[in-house]
């Protein structure tokens, strides 16, 4: 079955596209796009969100949030947390069920859903059940990582490219400190939803990632880790490309669908 979309505008902060198989009172995860924080759209990433919305058989809300550099930090996180608030209170509007409310996302998209989690529990947000971070960034370029220095260049995503859209993002560099822009930063990750989190092997941020999941397990927070072989930060959409990308979506899928039916 084709997914059904609408867009709402309900504030000038909230752009959001519905992704689902049904009428009926739906499970939900907020999808967060990549661009690094700089470009990106609901469209862009509109194959994703429905190839997510029938395979994890759930409603996919896509979230336009505001770009850098007119909109820097904290427009991103503040647009993305304002979008799942507004899904939890309007859950009966929309047809999901308020119960059983996820975030992901891929790139600065993982980042945000990252940071979302870690709002919604430090504003006593809504009850998130399940994170899905995709290649996500966790801290800033510096001091950097091992991969950062492997992956510097040649593998598309580029440590210079990382370099500027930080830059383009922070609104004054002592905003890198902030856990809300580098949650790998924050001092404590417990309270949080259980996550999936997905790395690429050629990929500079690939390190940070995998640290993050190692911070939550520390922290106690039930974490799934992913390295997939062979491939490069933005994979995840590459279906034409990766079959990797296919067994990513199918992991992601069962993972959201288990999550799901966790009462």
């Amino acid at each position: 079955m084709l997914p059904v979309s609408c867009k709402l505008r309900q504030k000038p902060v909230l752009n959001q596209r519905l992704r689902s198989r049904s009428s009926a009172a739906n499970q939900s995860k907020r999808h967060f796009h990549s661009g690094g924080w700089v470009f990106g759209s609901i469209e862009a990433h509109d194959p994703v969100c429905r190839a997510l919305a029938n395979h994890a058989r759930c409603l996919v809300v896509s979230v336009g949030y505001r770009l850098a550099p007119e909109h820097r930090f904290p427009a991103a996180p503040e647009d993305c947390y304002a979008a799942t608030q507004w899904v939890a209170e309007h859950a009966r509007e929309i047809k999901a069920d308020a119960a059983r409310l996820a975030v992901g996302g891929d790139s600065a998209g993982g980042n945000l859903a990252a940071v979302v989690a870690l709002m919604a529990r430090d504003r006593q947000g809504p009850a998130l059940c399940y994170q899905v971070l995709i290649y996500g960034e966790t801290d800033y370029y510096e001091p950097g990582t091992a991969s950062y220095a492997t992956y510097s260049e040649g593998y598309g995503l580029t440590r210079e490219d990382m370099i500027w859209f930080w830059d383009q993002y922070l609104a004054r560099p002592e905003d890198s400190m902030h856990p809300y822009a580098a949650p790998l930063r924050a001092t404590d990750l417990s309270g949080l939803p259980p996550a999936l989190i997905l790395t690429a092997e050629y990929d500079p941020v690939r390190d940070e990632a995998e640290h993050y999941a190692q911070r939550l397990q520390q922290a106690g927070v039930p974490v799934q880790l992913s390295r997939y072989a062979g491939v490069i930060h933005s994979f995840f959409r590459m279906f034409a490309l990766f079959e990797q990308s296919h067994q990513a979506l199918a992991e992601v899928a069962d993972a959201l669908r288990t999550a799901f039916a966790v009462e």
